[in-house]
């Protein structure tokens, strides 16, 4: 699935985005899709109770639930995201995800627009 031992997945190949990544008991699991200094798209697996710990980005991050469910802490307000959602974290927002059941998310991290 990756190309030549870059951390990309193959371009122009059709992927099944619930497949680039399984769930493994007791893990999270990260895989990048694309990776370039603007920003990154990765698909992450959290197995059923495990969590991210609390962490800060200088960027904004777009979160969308592709399989299961997840419950998202940003500055200490949770959300609860359903299959199919998705939701901003803003730049320099502590920020948390908990799987209460296992789930899969797309992240897109949006390095740009901040030079100002």
């Amino acid at each position: 699935m990756l190309e030549n031992n870059k951390t990309e997945l193959e371009k122009s190949k059709v992927h099944i985005v619930i497949e680039i990544i399984e769930y493994v008991p007791n893990a999270v699991l990260s895989k990048t899709i694309i990776k370039k200094t603007t920003g990154n798209v990765t698909v992450t697996s959290l197995a059923s109770g495990e969590e991210l710990a609390e962490k800060t980005s200088p960027f904004d991050t777009y979160i969308k639930i592709i399989d299961g469910a997840a419950e998202v802490s940003i500055n200490d307000k949770k959300y609860q995201l359903k299959l199919g959602e998705g939701i901003v974290i803003p730049a320099n927002a502590a920020h948390m995800f908990n799987a209460n059941e296992q789930f899969k998310m797309i992240a897109t991290v949006i390095k740009s627009g901040y030079e100002d």
